[in-house]
């Protein structure tokens, strides 16, 4: 009886043993885990740091943001002779847009306006855009008589430099005065052909065909066979 309350009092001692150790046990699986977790973070850490060392500009070579040189602003439309002009365009060009203007007109307007003809039209400022203004109005006295687009007027017999609508009113009243006077011009004017002397066979037909027809070949074989077949008749008849 003796040896079985010690086998006994040894179990239990055993288990309370194991009991105890258990939880020191888990608490130190507990903390390795914690431990390792640890660590992982403080190698994202230190590698989050790293990129952002690579990344970031250095604290000594920090330099002040410079300031934008601010230039003239361009006009992207100027109005000239009561016409919009293209801004970005040169003098030399932009100003072919108005109706009466070639490029080697503006070139002289640019020159006695005293200006680049090479320059942008949208850079100007107010005082030189008012110089190609009074140049352009005054047009008529720039140019030589020969440059001129209205020589020698039938009614009072000036030389003028016509802009803008002027050059399509002034053509349509000279068309109208030849079709009145009844000229050779005027006459063609009238039936919509060719007016300077050029051919009208080949051009200029609006839908009608070139030559013969098939069809005009045709029926004029068949109107002689016919006229032969009569022919024949009258003969056997006699």
């Amino acid at each position: 009886m003796a040896k079985k309350e010690e086998t006994k009092e040894t179990k239990e001692s055993v288990k309370e043993a194991q009991k105890k150790e258990a939880p020191k046990k888990e608490a130190s699986q507990e903390a390795k885990k914690e431990k390792k977790e640890d660590k992982k973070h403080e190698g994202k850490g230190e590698e989050h740091a790293k990129k952002e060392r690579k990344g970031a500009p250095k604290e000594g070579k920090k330099e002040a943001p410079k300031a934008k040189e601010e230039g003239p602003e361009i006009r992207h439309i100027v109005r000239i002779a009561d016409t919009d002009i293209d801004g970005n365009r040169s003098i030399q060009y932009g100003l072919t847009g108005i109706k009466g203007i070639n490029r080697r007109v503006a070139k002289i307007v640019s020159l006695n306006s005293g200006l680049d003809p090479i320059a942008t039209i949208g850079y100007l400022n107010d005082a030189d855009i008012d110089k190609l203004k009074s140049s352009v109005d005054n047009i008529s006295t720039v140019l030589p008589t020969w440059m001129m687009n209205k020589q020698n007027n039938i009614l009072t017999g000036d030389d003028r430099q016509l802009l803008g609508m002027d050059v399509l009113l002034s053509k349509n009243e000279d068309i109208n005065l030849m079709k009145k006077a009844r000229s050779y011009k005027g006459l063609r004017h009238e039936r919509g052909l060719r007016v300077r002397g050029q051919r009208t066979r080949s051009t200029g037909r609006k839908g009608r065909t070139v030559g013969v027809t098939r069809a005009a070949i045709l029926a004029t074989q068949a109107a002689a066979k016919e006229g032969e077949k009569k022919e024949e008749k009258k003969a056997g008849g006699k």
